[in-house]
């Protein structure tokens, strides 16, 4: 089995048989729950290394558990829902969760949203330097290459890297970045963000018309994304 261990809590038996085969069958150990007050005890009592999570729960509602969660779980979590309002995406990302996708679902995306989150939980402690493509970013260093040649960033620009470096593959809401860049008075403020992410787009990407690395989440936000 794959050192990573998924708690999968959803109420639909089928789902959570689907997601079972899924994931054995690429080398992921697996545990199940059918209600937020047995998902939150396995998670207590041994915590996973990803969780995926169904809004929709009989007991309780998934923005709740994932609040609860995100008291003390700091592995990544991911939602898997039937709601797929623009409002329900937000909250949940702002709530902490670090993916949403929406039923039905195509099982190569959820994996490759699972790899994406697993690896990203790792990125800093494991390797202080990342490449993506023919770019080389080093969080020790704080410096950032593009074809082996230096990239001059500002500190804010380079924050906002920094940020989506460490989130690799997540989806972080205008609001959530807005917050940890320039602090709660300016989730308002998006013209800042805007402004930013096109200047960090026309210093990394090869087209900053077509974005490879930080792709936007059509009102919702921005996901950075490594070339493999």
């Amino acid at each position: 089995m794959n050192k990573a261990e998924i708690l999968i809590i959803d109420d639909e038996a089928q789902i959570r048989k689907l997601l079972e085969i899924t994931l054995q069958s690429n080398d992921y150990s697996v545990k199940e729950a059918s209600t937020a007050r047995e998902g939150l005890a396995i998670a207590a009592s041994h915590p996973t290394d990803l969780i995926i999570l169904d809004i929709g729960l009989p007991d309780a509602d998934g923005h709740t558990v994932l609040k609860k969660l995100r008291e003390w779980y700091t592995n990544p979590v991911i939602i898997l829902s039937v709601q797929s309002s623009e409002e329900d995406i937000v909250s949940a990302l702002d709530n902490g969760a670090n993916d949403y996708l929406v039923k039905p679902f195509r099982t190569g995306e959820l994996l490759a949203r699972i790899r994406s989150a697993l690896r990203a939980s790792v990125t800093e402690e494991a390797t202080p330097i990342m490449e993506c493509g023919d770019l080389q970013i080093d969080l020790s260093k704080r410096t950032v290459k593009k074809k082996n040649e230096l990239v001059k960033l500002t500190a804010t620009e380079y924050t906002l890297l920094a940020l989506f470096i460490k989130n690799e593959g997540r989806v972080l809401t205008h609001h959530y970045l807005l917050r940890e860049i320039w602090g709660p008075g300016y989730i308002n403020q998006s013209q800042y963000l805007r402004v930013f992410i096109a200047q960090l787009r026309k210093k990394i990407e090869n087209d900053p018309n077509r974005p490879e690395y930080i792709v936007t989440e059509s009102g919702v936000g921005y996901r950075f994304v490594s070339s493999d």
